[in-house]
């Protein structure tokens, strides 16, 4: 359990007790900004302007990279908001999309910020993103959660909000990424397509996997893109061409996985207990298996009720929470508990199956 910890307090305080490069990878989700109320001293999202709630996060996150290894990343979750008129409740932003109910909370009323006409979208998470890259941060890349269950909204003007944004940040240039950890499954029709282009441009000059009609050539003969002896394994004549796809370079990239794309569809899910701002485990896992190795240490600046150190543990990582309010603190703590017997006892069936196997 002392693999999983966590601290209790301000989190920039809390992390000044951590060394330098202690940490692979922060995947966290900070409260957004004028939305709610958690009843703490100390607490964030209640600023009085957007670029004091920015400077904050700022903040925060400069002692995140202190103690980030240099091949760190930091995944980053955030939501928007609408500038409100003057003493206007914001019907529409009562629950973020993963804030979806008030359990634990107090709703605070709708901020009105000066300089920013009402109704407009204040822009919330790329004023934070542009500031992390102004303060030294790589942002890399900019991920699509899409969730197909969002909170229902009455507004008659515009779509209703579907959608997130989580940042991939890095602390250097090359960092560490797990491609392979968190591939896609391709489509059972797309392995089919995949593996007739890689027979029909077996030894001419077409263009992989293309399927808008017959494939053409696009070069001249000595500018062909020609398979190249010292890097690509030649098929035996009269045996199978194998499993990879004709459209990377890389030999050992399999037909039936892809490069994970940037558009993440993952379905919110509610949380039994009092706190009220849980990401689903589906959607921080494949940022904790790309962005740690085995053993590595994933740290949660925001820990709320400790689901980044939950599936931090399911996938064979260790974890830092820092968490301001005690009671979610003592919150995230029973859930490691409960998660760490959870794998206990799936360890100890498998143990059995394996010394016991079934006649």
């Amino acid at each position: 359990m002392t693999q999983h910890r966590v601290l209790i307090g301000d989190c920039i305080e809390s992390m000044q007790k951590l060394q330098d490069q202690s940490v692979n990878t922060c995947v966290t989700s900070p409260p957004y900004f004028g939305l709610r109320d958690y009843g703490v001293d100390g607490q964030m999202g209640l600023e009085a302007t957007p670029l004091e709630f920015v400077d904050a996060l700022v903040a925060v996150f400069r002692e995140v990279r202190r103690v980030l290894r240099d091949d760190g990343t930091l995944w980053l979750n955030l939501g928007d908001s609408y500038n409100a008129h003057p003493g206007q409740r914001k019907e529409t932003d009562k629950a973020g999309g993963k804030q979806q109910s008030v359990r634990g909370s107090t709703a605070s009323p709708s901020r009105s910020v000066a300089g920013i006409k009402p109704k407009d979208l204040i822009g919330i998470p790329w004023r934070v993103a542009f500031a992390l890259q102004d303060d030294g941060w790589y942002l890399r890349q900019d991920i699509i959660w899409s969730k197909p269950n969002p909170m229902p909204e009455s507004t008659k003007d515009r779509c209703t909000k579907s959608h997130e944004y989580l940042f991939l940040l890095s602390k250097s240039p090359r960092y560490y990424y797990d491609q392979d950890a968190i591939k896609e499954p391709v489509a059972l029709s797309s392995i089919t397509r995949l593996a007739q282009d890689l027979e029909q441009q077996h030894g001419s000059d077409r263009v992989p996997g293309k399927t808008n009609g017959p494939m053409k050539a696009v070069r001249s003969k000595r500018d062909s893109f020609k398979r190249d002896d010292s890097k690509r394994e030649q098929p035996i004549p009269g045996q199978s061409l194998g499993t990879h796809r004709p459209d990377r370079e890389e030999s050992d990239w399999p037909l039936d996985t892809r490069n994970k794309r940037s558009v993440w569809t993952v379905p919110t899910k509610g949380f039994k207990g009092a706190h009220f701002a849980t990401f689903p485990p589906d959607l921080i896992r494949p940022c904790i298996l790309a962005g740690a190795p085995l053993g590595g240490v994933v740290l949660d600046p925001f820990g709320g009720a400790g689901t980044t150190a939950v599936v931090a543990m399911q996938e064979g990582r260790k974890s830092i929470l820092c968490e301001l309010n005690p009671e979610y603190a003592a919150m995230a703590e029973r859930r490691i508990a409960a998660a760490w017997l959870d794998g206990a006892a799936q360890m100890d069936v498998f143990r059995d199956t394996v010394q016991h196997p079934a006649a």
